[in-house]
């Protein structure tokens, strides 16, 4: 096969002409574009896909048919209800209003660029304009996939980079804090689950999937299984957000005993009810037996921090304030993570090490006391080596100018 493609001015747009060559004969197409630089970049792309054997041909498709029509029916079968529903959400209410009458072929990085730029013009949140680029992004490997685009324009594109300014704010409670909290939400019926949450990090949507089925009480151990979600306003049983997030958690013997009480006042409601009670095996479920409302849970929460008169924190930030605890006190890093169910143990390190700086203190320590002997503290130490042949005398000996420092900083390897 042989190419040949040039670029010409008509008008107000540019055309990209490209011929090819086969054993069925030749083939004259062409494509318009807004501007020099589009058409260039097509027709460059276009080039390579026909050298490479992945020449898309011609097609008049658009993005937003691509995406309502082809895109979103797959995702629909592939990703959480949830997941779907913010998908479509992006979809319809920015993407398809600004770019889906453009061809598929015709999208370019300039143009994603431009869009992301009206957004941020707009006063879009950084996150949401990310979250668009990342569908995009999807989206379009999968038009690659299919030989509908010769490439992912979306590689070259720029979203807008996140700042601290765009970050949530990451808020946590004291042990005193949290013991009261408890103390002035004892008499609500889902007392348990508001302790539960603090006391495994568990996610909002979690800690109302839970049935009994899922808790070991001899073992004190926790399945995490099956997550409440609301979508549209509508409670929408799954599975947990990620592979991790279906995990086990060990239980404290006090929270065992919180839950045990909470069945106890759980089968009184129940025989109340009799036959008008829908059981569905939940741990926390309305008074006849349906499961709790996620917001309902949330506002809950909001209306009793501020009757305490507690510093303002989201019911998110018990899972913050668990994850910082336990860090505090010395439990590995590894463990939280395991707990929180997060991917990796650098993204829990990355979320929480900053706020604790504690225990980076805790662990300059540590090393402190096993470089110098083992020792309590270098001071009662009456020889300490420099590492250079030579050593230092204490108590009255003749100091050298370069001994090292109990305070002496060392380089910690890259979280990442």
């Amino acid at each position: 096969m042989s190419q040949r493609g040039s670029i010409h001015r008509r008008g107000d747009v540019w055309i990209a002409y490209w011929r090819t060559e086969t054993h069925e004969g030749r083939k004259q197409h062409t494509k318009s574009f807004r501007t020099k630089k589009e058409a260039q970049e097509f027709l460059t792309d276009t080039m390579s896909a026909i050298r490479g054997g992945v020449f898309s041909e011609p097609s008049k498709v658009t993005l937003g048919e691509f995406l309502l029509e082809r895109w979103l029916p797959t995702k629909k079968m592939a990703v959480r209800v949830s997941t779907y529903a913010s998908y479509r959400g992006l979809v319809e209410r920015h993407i398809v209003p600004a770019l889906g009458h453009l061809q598929i072929q015709q999208l370019s990085a300039d143009r994603l660029d431009k869009f992301y730029a009206d957004l941020v013009s707009r006063g879009l949140a950084t996150k949401t304009i990310r979250n668009i680029h990342v569908l995009l992004h999807r989206a379009l490997a999968d038009a690659v996939r299919k030989n509908l685009v010769p490439r992912n324009v979306a590689d070259a594109a720029d979203p807008p980079k996140l700042n601290r300014a765009d970050r949530e704010e990451m808020k946590t409670w004291t042990p005193e804090q949290l013991r009261k909290f408890f103390a002035g939400i004892i008499d609500h019926r889902l007392a348990a689950a508001y302790i539960l949450a603090a006391t495994t990090g568990m996610r909002r949507g979690e800690v109302l999937g839970v049935r009994w089925r899922d808790i070991d009480f001899k073992s004190r151990r926790l399945h995490v299984q099956q997550t409440v979600l609301t979508v549209e306003y509508q409670i929408v049983i799954g599975r947990p957000k990620t592979l991790r997030g279906e995990r086990k958690i060990a239980l404290d013997e006090q929270t065992i005993r919180v839950l045990q009480i909470h069945r106890e006042a759980q089968r009184r409601e129940k025989q109340l009810l009799g036959d008008g009670y829908q059981d569905h095996g939940l741990v926390f479920a309305r008074e006849d037996g349906a499961p709790v409302h996620p917001d309902y849970f949330s506002q809950t929460f909001d209306r009793t921090v501020k009757r305490l008169g507690l510093p303002k924190i989201r019911l998110h930030d018990l899972r913050h304030t668990h994850a910082t605890l336990g860090l505090a006190a010395g439990v590995h890093v590894k463990v939280i993570a395991d707990r929180l169910g997060h991917a990796t143990t650098s993204f829990t390190q990355d979320v929480y090490m900053h706020a604790i700086p504690a225990v980076e203190e805790d662990a300059a320590d540590q090393i402190a006391n096993i470089v110098f002997k083992g020792t309590s503290n270098p001071e009662h130490s009456d020889e300490v080596s420099t590492g250079r042949g030579d050593h230092v005398l204490r108590d009255g000996g003749d100091a050298k100018d370069d001994k090292p420092s109990p305070d002496e900083s060392y380089d910690e390897p890259d979280g990442r």
